[in-house]
């Protein structure tokens, strides 16, 4: 048995609760959770923005210590410290020939063979984003799991595996911001942060964070801005007056709303680029008339994962921390127990703090709090 954090249904309040975790099967690793990191991806799966079956172990950026592995399992070993990757490409799909591995249309699949998890009463519970990091420990796929970066803290190694990947591909690989550019951030929270930090790391000049909180506009310049903007109506003008009338070069939209995407849009340059990172719902609808998106020139993207393929760029940003240019501690704000994910929730829908990180104890260790 190991305690989970359990989404019943959607909408439903989280549970923390025992689960059953049987021995690791042909294909799988069985992992002892060191630290997961509150994503908005799982908020948007309990109130149904994205869709998954139920009941359901949340949880998909985290990393730990390998407990054991079952049969044809041979890249990994008992002892061995990995980051969980939610989104393995198949490496044959349509997309993952063309090297798009962020859209790999097999990355989920897995989920649907794992099942090792069940409630206490015996009911199969669904690896949420294959992986169910929000546990003591989780059995997943054996390609889910690659080795931790070395001399890294593998409580700051799980903030790679989403947070940190997304953020920093988006600006590198899907903006493609180039040295001497202009950049706006909308959105700090642990994904615009990280992007942040990536904004400078490419040589950014202006570096503008914005968010709705005036309370992160430290954590935004320390990671990097140097610019902060309260969102507001006059949001796009602001940005305007910061960067000589012009607009910002490249736009990040991190909050995944419709009237924030439209401001990026408008904050950016004739010809700029805007880059959307953020989840919005079915419901968000953003408009644009035909004379604008020709007058402009603006390119608009969505971004997956950051455009990234964690196999390639997880040992690039492991470098990047090494070398003191990508601090992961500067983007966690709280380090909380299993049974604060609710609370951290919570803040996540009032634009509070950064990333949330879950701390999971070592047997022997006293409890968080």
């Amino acid at each position: 048995m190991t305690r989970a954090a359990v989404l019943p249904a959607v909408g439903a309040p989280l549970e923390i609760t025992e689960i059953d975790l049987p021995e690791p099967g042909p294909g799988q690793v069985r992992i002892r959770l060191a630290a997961a990191g509150v994503c908005h991806s799982d908020l948007s799966l309990t109130n149904g923005t994205m869709r998954l079956p139920v009941p359901a172990v949340l949880g998909h950026e985290g990393a730990g210590t390998v407990v054991s592995v079952g049969p044809g399992v041979e890249h990994v070993a008992p002892g061995d410290e990995v980051v969980l990757n939610w989104a393995p490409s198949c490496g044959s799909c349509h997309a993952c020939s063309l090297g798009e591995v962020w859209l790999c249309a097999d990355a989920l699949a897995g989920a649907a063979n794992v099942y090792a998890h069940r409630s206490s009463d015996g009911t199969d519970l669904h690896p949420g984003l294959n992986v169910a990091a929000f546990a003591e420990e989780t059995v997943v796929a054996a390609n889910c799991v690659l080795p931790a970066p070395a001399g890294i803290p593998l409580a700051d190694a799980a903030l790679l595996g989403c947070a940190v990947l997304t953020g920093y591909g988006a600006v590198h690989y899907s903006a493609k911001v180039r040295p001497g550019e202009t950049v706006a951030v909308f959105g700090a929270g642990g994904v615009g942060l990280a992007a942040l930090q990536a904004a400078r790391i490419a040589g950014a000049s202006t570096i503008v964070a914005v968010d709705v909180s005036s309370e992160k506009e430290s954590l935004a310049r320390a990671a990097g801005a140097t610019e902060y903007v309260i969102a507001s109506d006059n949001t796009a003008r602001e940005i305007r007056g910061l960067t000589g009338k012009h607009g910002v070069d490249v736009a990040v939209e991190c909050a995944g709303r419709a009237v924030t995407i439209r401001t990026a849009w408008e904050s950016t340059r004739r010809g700029g680029r805007t880059t959307v990172v953020g989840i919005g719902g079915k419901d968000q609808q953003v408009t644009f008339n035909a004379l604008e998106i020709f007058h402009w020139g603006r390119t608009l993207a969505g971004c997956v994962y950051g455009n990234s393929d964690p196999v390639r760029d997880l040992p690039v940003l492991a470098e990047h921390v090494r070398a003191g240019r990508l601090d992961l501690s500067a983007l966690v704000t709280e380090r909380i127990a299993l049974d604060g994910i609710p609370s951290a929730f919570e803040n996540m829908l009032a634009g509070k703090g950064g990333r949330a990180l879950v701390m999971f104890q070592e047997p022997g260790d006293r409890p968080l709090g």
